[in-house]
């Protein structure tokens, strides 16, 4: 008999899953209940034995488990699909061995704990046991080699090895994935620095950093390599330094340990009062207002990059303010730590010279006592380009074997040999998206950002690198198989990521227009929740290059004429935003960085510097923009500053010169806007009407710059009117449509952007109510303003 074990291995610490049942293709796909256990990695984990006969030697076996989990009963819990680029089918598959064989299969969920240094559970043991492993399918020889206390750097030619630790072999298995013998123990090596050295398929020795690493030990952006380095951790580039073994199931107690021995808690408890009673957690797209924040661009006056804790320090703002939910720009590990993180090259790993793994949790868990969301920028589609000691090269110099890039045929077949990689319109080649192991390096590590550090969200960067635009490097022509393993990638990350918590927030930015990426991956879709809305974006402001053919409204109006603006066209975003849509009137893409581009105040005046006249007009018109994306049908961004009337060009290259004194002018020459802000997301929070997906564009008059429209949720109706004229309709103006599309009645203005509380001219409605009727209401309007009425 041929018996073979079957195990479904979580990789996840919670036990989340229960009642596995194994099916095959043996027996016509019947069920049959598995055992749970707890594997060798300290995750739950499900088997089964099954015993077949020796005559079916060589036959093609198929497999699958089903379980109940979070995202309900009788889940098909194989997540990754079929090696082929146009079948979606999720199995998985292997040969029957000889006669008398016993032999195991496997399927890992995420692949969290399976490499880098790893604890390791044996039976009968007290502690757990360390393990070493790597992905290096083309290396000759791989061990590990550990660096000299205190400083975390060994050198190419190995200067800076430590010679009181000798070197641990690792030995290869047959899917390229080489495993050390259990290291005795886990305890004795956390917190020491270690690369692989491996030789490579050219018979060169090399030295890596581990991609799964959960901590890389520098804190700076000098790359010894280069010169210059004086030795200190605080100088040192993480993604060149050593990768640290940690203990991801503990928790530094306190965000900042006071001197005395470090303090640390089992994740368990430190997780255990994450929330306050009666300020819940946003889950739905409806119910967030989403700051953007990059960490790097905190700290004023400071020219260094700011660290978490000074996003700590911006909390008590944030929530003054009332936003719902807060986007980080990228902190997987990345070089220059004055960058935006968007080149990042250790997925696991948070970014050092931000504060690291530790405080990110402390972050995470202040947000939620706030009942504020947390959402993560992430990218999958390039790596870093300077990765050289990361995912370039990893394992071979060849091209064709570089394992972590997406290459085309071999490098005898180009001109240059950069010829196969893939360009898709990001800073760097493609990834190797028809590799399972570069996939579920991705995903594992998403896994890891929702299940340990407790994030609620992630936004995927420039979706559609990575399921259209991949076109080979030497004459541009279009890659299929590379754009449909792309989309393998997002169905079996969105599905993973559901299985696990359903209710997580997942955000594309795509602009592609391709309705399948908010669809499930169950009908082929890509299972976002939400794309952003670059388009609202141009029509609305339309100050970069990026814009050409859109409206650009407040670009327009910032020229400082009286004559008609496109609204109509602008219109029909507004009606878009209602298809799951993340709406902005400015992001860090288009606040400096975009040629053309600057902050929204900036704009909104033609560049002209903000004092006296010019800024009542720049204020005004902000204002106008932001409750236009505020009070759409879409879930409402803004990027950092913007509540107090940032002016800085915000740009990658000169974050610190991005910076804005936050604090000091929310209580000076910023308040006023800081209380619109306050107003209007107090407005959106707690209109239902606001929060529905129903809006309808009933008035538009481009000659007037008017613009109004309805948003209504069972018997909670909201008129909003919008102008961009220099010159208010103080003797009213008459919005008219069809009586069906404004209920007759009395309409009460509840919210006027031209109040003095926020540095107008006090002109509108008084907050009395205006008659309806067949259709028609007469409004009193503001220059350059934005009303809101409620119907009675």
């Amino acid at each position: 008999m041929i018996t073979v074990t079957f195990r479904y291995l979580t990789g996840c610490a919670r036990p989340m899953f229960r009642n596995a049942r194994l099916a095959g293709s043996w027996d016509g796909w019947r069920e049959a209940p598995m055992d749970p256990e707890v594997a060798d990695d300290g995750c739950p984990a499900f088997s089964r034995t099954v015993q077949f006969d020796d005559g079916q030697a060589g036959q093609i076996v198929r497999w699958g488990v089903r379980l109940d989990g979070p995202s309900g009963p009788n889940a098909w819990a194989i997540a990754t699909e079929v090696p082929i680029a146009d079948q979606q089918d999720r199995y998985r598959e292997f040969t029957l061995p000889g006669p008398g064989a016993v032999a195991e299969e496997r399927y890992l969920l995420t692949w969290s704990r399976r490499l880098g240094a790893q604890k390791l559970y044996r039976a009968g043991a007290a502690d757990p046991d360390l393990r070493f492993a790597v992905w290096a399918p083309n290396a000759r020889v791989v061990e590990v080699v550990f660096a000299e206390p205190g400083r975390p750097y060994i050198a190419d030619d190995g200067t800076g090895l430590d010679p009181s630790m000798p070197a641990i072999a690792l030995a290869a298995g047959p899917d390229g994935i080489w495993t050390s013998d259990p290291v005795d123990s886990f305890a004795k090596f956390e917190g020491t620095p270690y690369l692989f050295r491996i030789t490579n398929a050219q018979g060169d020795r090399v030295y890596r950093t581990d991609l799964h690493s959960r901590w890389q030990a520098g804190r700076g952006d000098v790359d010894p390599a280069r010169g210059g380095w004086d030795g200190r951790i605080d100088t040192l580039e993480g993604t060149v330094s050593c990768s640290v073994v940690v203990d991801q199931d503990t928790v530094r107690r306190d965000f900042e340990p006071a001197a005395g021995p470090l303090v640390r808690l089992p994740d368990t408890d430190f997780w255990e009062r994450e929330f306050t009673p009666g300020r819940p957690v946003p889950t739905r797209m409806e119910d967030l207002v989403v700051y953007e924040l990059h960490v790097g661009a905190l700290g004023y006056p400071g020219r260094g990059p700011g660290t978490l804790a000074d996003a700590m320090n911006l909390l008590d703002h944030l929530t003054d303010l009332g936003v719902t939910a807060i986007e980080l720009m990228p902190l997987a590990e990345f070089s220059d730590s004055f960058s935006w993180g968007y080149g990042d090259t250790h997925h696991f790993a948070i970014e050092s010279s931000a504060g690291g793994r530790d405080k990110y949790k402390h972050f995470v868990r202040a947000c939620h006592r706030r009942g504020m969301a947390v959402i993560q920028d992430v990218v999958y589609n390039h790596f870093d380009q300077n990765a050289e000691r990361a995912e370039w090269q990893y394992d071979s110099t060849a091209p064709e074997q570089n394992i972590y890039y997406w290459y085309e045929g071999r490098s005898a077949d180009h001109r240059h040999p950069n010829g196969g990689y893939l360009d898709n319109g990001s800073s760097g080649f493609a990834p190797r998206y028809h590799a399972e192991q570069v996939r579920q390096m991705f995903i594992s590590s998403a896994v890891e950002l929702i299940e340990e550090f407790h994030v609620d969200g992630l936004r995927v960067d420039l979706t559609q690198a990575i399921h259209r635009d991949n076109r080979l490097h030497a004459d541009g022509r279009s890659v299929g198989s590379a754009n449909l393993f792309g989309q393998k990638l997002l169905r079996e990350w969105s599905r993973t990521l559901r299985m696990v918590r359903p209710s997580v927030l997942l955000v594309a930015e795509d602009h592609s227009g391709w309705d399948a990426v908010t669809q499930p991956p169950g009908v082929g879709g890509l299972g976002f929740g939400a794309t952003w809305f670059a388009e609202f974006c141009h029509q609305l402001v339309g100050d970069s290059v990026m814009a050409e053919g859109a409206a650009r409204l407040l670009a327009r109006a910032g020229l400082g004429h009286d004559g008609p603006l496109p609204m109509g066209q602008f219109a029909h975003a507004l009606w878009l935003s209602q298809f799951d849509k993340v709406t902005y009137s400015e992001s860090h893409d288009e606040a400096g960085n975009a040629r053309g581009s600057g902050r929204t105040s900036t704009v909104a005046v033609g560049g002209a510097p903000l004092w006296g006249v010019t800024r009542e007009y720049a204020e005004a018109r902000s204002r106008v923009v932001a409750g236009l994306s505020m009070l759409s049908a879409g879930a409402p961004m803004f990027l950092m500053g913007e509540e107090i009337v940032a002016q800085r060009p915000y740009r990658f290259d000169n974050v610190a010169g991005s910076k804005e004194d936050l604090h000091g002018e929310r209580v000076g020459a910023g308040a006023k806007m800081f209380r619109y802000y306050q107003d209007l997301i107090r407005l959106r929070r707690r209109s239902s009407a606001v929060r529905s997906r129903h809006i309808d564009i009933v008035h538009v008059n481009d000659r007037d710059r008017v613009i109004a429209f309805t948003r209504i949720a069972g018997q909670s109706r909201l008129l909003v009117v919008a102008s961009l004229s220099n010159r208010p309709f103080a003797s009213g103006y008459t919005i008219a449509t069809t009586p069906d599309r404004l209920p007759s009645g009395q309409w009460q203005e509840t919210f006027n952007s031209d109040s003095s509380l926020y540095g107008g001219a006090d002109i509108g409605n008084f907050g009395a109510t205006v008659p309806a009727e067949a259709g028609r209401i007469h409004v009193r309007i503001p220059a350059n303003g934005l009303l809101v009425f409620q119907h009675r």
